[in-house]
């Protein structure tokens, strides 16, 4: 059985899982369920980023149809609503992030929306694959434990 691990733990070197003690085989396997456990929190943040998002990109959308002097429930919580009136409903102020918002048309945030998105996206794609290389390594040095016992 000649098994190799590959990944960032490593150093982005490959591991000869074989010339190992049961003890190293043993903390490489924490270090890898910590790993992929980090990666899937990760995961699961960057989709509720996702949704996130989606939901501000159908709301600038429907605030485009709005027209003005048009009531609409404005958010202050997750859970907490106000009566506002739209006065100017091309007018949108969009959070770069931190804190700093700056004043865009429903055209321009729907673009800078998107390009989040797919951002987000992209992200969630690389951390998909390194859960995935992530699992097969833990796969791999489980395998070589179960051998060695």
């Amino acid at each position: 059985m000649s098994d190799t691990v590959n990944g960032e733990n490593s150093g982005g070197r490959t591991i000869q899982l074989d010339s190992m003690s049961l003890e190293e085989l043993n903390r490489l396997k924490q270090q890898e369920e910590e790993r992929l456990q980090a990666l899937t929190s990760r995961y699961a943040a960057l989709r509720q980023a996702a949704a996130r998002i989606g939901m501000s990109q159908r709301a600038v959308s429907d605030l485009k149809k709005a027209s003005e002097s048009n009531h609409v429930m404005v958010p202050l919580t997750e859970s907490v609503y106000v009566p506002g009136l739209v006065k100017e409903p091309n007018k949108l102020l969009v959070e770069l992030g931190t804190g700093f918002y700056v004043e865009k048309s429903s055209k321009d945030a729907l673009l800078f929306l998107d390009r989040k998105m797919k951002l987000v996206d992209a992200n969630s794609d690389n951390v998909t694959k390194a859960v995935q290389a992530t699992n097969q390594n833990l796969e791999a040095v489980k395998m070589t434990m179960q051998g060695k016992l």
